[in-house]
């Protein structure tokens, strides 16, 4: 990626494509919030896939409803959705509309903004600012306000960085699922402090 693309907007196109191959080109890009305490921002180091609805651990496996609705699209929309009854988690929607898939952005590495995301978070080391999906969320004032937003306009974006070369790539299994946990579509920056669950070795 050349230096002029980096920092632009991700685009809808960008988020239209299978959700396996976002998902590995999300790592290194930037996840940004902003907000009237403040602008965060921070590098996406882990993800993971949910394919749709032949995926039995995705929402869509379930079938439509009115709180999975933004799930379904338009591809580059956020799909927020609360996990039992207290943390946020934030996808970015894939594919074609109506599919049902959608990355969940699982770990971030705190770039601009610690200020805000300490406050949010409360005496914890920065290390674990936004290091699992309920935290990242709570880090960055992620909502069910966002839920259906575009990831292309508005307070809450994703941006172009620093691509990640395929050799500091690791798929490895889902992690904090009962359903198809089996499935290797967790994929990390290897070596990550800052990613959640184990960190892999070289």
């Amino acid at each position: 990626m050349s230096p002029a693309a980096s920092g632009r907007v991700l685009g809808a196109a960008f988020y239209a494509r299978p959700t396996e191959a976002v998902a590995r080109d999300l790592l290194g890009c930037l996840l940004e919030h902003r907000t009237p305490a403040g602008m965060t921002r921070g590098r996406i180091v882990e993800v993971e896939a949910y394919l749709g609805p032949d995926d039995p651990a995705c929402h869509s496996a379930r079938g439509w409803s009115e709180r999975t609705r933004h799930l379904h699209g338009p591809p580059g929309r956020a799909y927020v959705y609360r996990i039992y009854g207290l943390h946020w988690c934030v996808n970015a929607v894939t594919r074609e509309v109506g599919h049902g898939a959608a990355v969940l952005l699982r770990a971030v590495e705190p770039i601009d903004g610690l200020d805000v995301m300490r406050a949010r978070r409360g005496a914890v080391p920065d290390r674990q600012l936004a290091r699992g999906p309920g935290n990242l969320c709570q880090a960055f004032g992620i909502t069910g306000a966002e839920d259906g937003i575009s990831l292309s306009r508005g307070p809450l974006r994703i941006l172009r960085g620093d691509p990640v070369a395929d050799a500091d790539v690791v798929w490895t299994p889902r992690i904090g699922i009962t359903q198809a946990a089996e499935w290797p579509l967790r994929v990390l920056v290897r070596e990550s402090p800052w990613v959640s669950g184990r960190r892999v070795p070289r």
